[in-house]
């Protein structure tokens, strides 16, 4: 039977309660790991003598090893390549970020150094999106909630982080259970992230998001549409065909009502496909009655995706202006950074999540960059 990692909350609540430890030593032992990676369990003092044997016998400090970590020339961003347990790999992605470069409602925003990660919930993916790399690899298999928190504990060690995004390899709605435990992790000790710091990416799960407000309140929701009509929707992500564009309009609907919240808007540009003025006219009526951001995406054709080409500069611009002008739909154009490292993920949103709205020509290493597919699988 393999070991489990510490960070699988469950289990080992369920470990402890069978040998009548108290939960209370949960976040000691977490801080303890996060601060000391490499540690044996009896280093450790101060537990029940009955937790040591446990621990030794059921749980590692990591399942997971950081396998390779490469820098991008932008200075800003690191891919981390993490081997599970099982032999397989999964990538996060660490963006550093200064919010006194961007302006809020206008005006310099004060602040100072962040650090956003983007993190993997699958080995693959099963949506088969036909613009993501990741999609067109398959599924291979779950992520545990360990292993989803050992990639915010390995980013640890390279920088503090203050946002999470689940835009990296799978569908986090797939993988539920998992996903909802990880994230209780994270906003407790000894990581402490607030919920409005926590960004969850679907194509659109319907049954799952009718559960997340509850069971992840004050969560941020991104949802990666990227078509306004459900024929567009089937050809571009096959998937969609088991969540009816109208039935997931409702869906979020829904969940805005019941969580007062804004949804983000993830829309992709093919040229010829979904990128035509028509098209944001359809986007716009779609969304008007929604609190939504609209984040537009120009795609980078790389491998065997290339027969999607990539939307002009103009075409963008009208598709934005439309949105903004007609429907009164606050839009951006994703600014990518870690290219060169295919670690561009949804780099974006971590300014969305923070308020900011960044003047990127102000800053050499702020540069607008096409986005890259090949990590992100929404």
């Amino acid at each position: 039977m393999a070991i489990s990692s510490i960070f699988d909350g469950g289990e080992l609540r369920r470990q402890f309660h069978s040998a009548g430890i108290s939960p209370n030593f949960i976040p000691f032992i977490w801080k303890y790991v996060v601060q000391n990676p490499n540690c044996d369990w009896d280093d450790i003092t101060s537990l029940p003598s009955a937790a040591y044997p446990l621990l030794r016998s059921h749980f590692k400090p990591s399942t997971s090893s950081l396998h390779t970590v490469i820098d991008s020339s932008d200075n800003v961003t690191t891919k981390l390549l993490i081997k599970l347990q099982n032999g397989s790999f999964v990538e996060a992605v660490i963006m550093r970020y200064d919010t006194r470069l961007g302006k809020y409602g206008g005006k310099p925003r004060p602040g100072g150094p962040r650090s956003t990660l983007c993190i993997s919930s699958q080995v693959g993916c099963k949506m088969g999106c036909k613009f993501c790399a990741t999609g067109s690899m398959g599924f291979k298999s779950n992520l545990s909630s360990g292993e989803i928190v050992e990639q915010l504990v390995h980013a640890s060690h390279f920088s503090q982080i203050r946002n999470v995004v689940f835009m990296g390899m799978g569908e986090p709605l797939n993988n539920y259970s998992a996903l909802v435990e990880a994230i209780h992790i994270m906003q407790g000790s000894p990581f402490q992230l607030s919920p409005k710091k926590i960004t969850v990416s679907t194509v659109g799960i319907i049954h799952a998001i009718n559960k997340l407000q509850s069971d992840l309140p004050n969560l941020n929701l991104a949802v990666s549409l990227h078509a306004p009509v459900q024929d567009i929707r089937c050809q571009i992500m096959p998937a969609a065909r088991a969540f009816p564009l109208e039935k997931l309009m409702d869906t979020l609907r829904t969940y805005q009502t019941n969580s007062g919240q804004k949804i983000f808007i993830e829309y992709i540009m093919l040229d010829e496909v979904n990128d035509e003025e028509q098209h944001a006219h359809q986007l716009g009526k779609l969304l008007e009655t929604f609190q939504v951001v609209v984040n537009l995406i120009p795609f980078n054709p790389i491998g065997n995706l290339s027969y999607f080409k990539t939307s002009s500069e103009q075409k963008v611009a009208r598709f934005q202006k439309i949105l903004r002008g007609t429907y009164n739909i606050r839009t951006t154009v994703r600014k990518q950074m870690g290219q060169d490292i295919s670690g561009a993920c949804a780099v974006h949103f971590r300014f969305l999540v923070e308020g900011i709205e960044l003047e990127f020509g102000s800053s050499p290493q702020l540069k607008s960059e096409k986005v890259s597919n090949d990590f992100s699988s929404n």
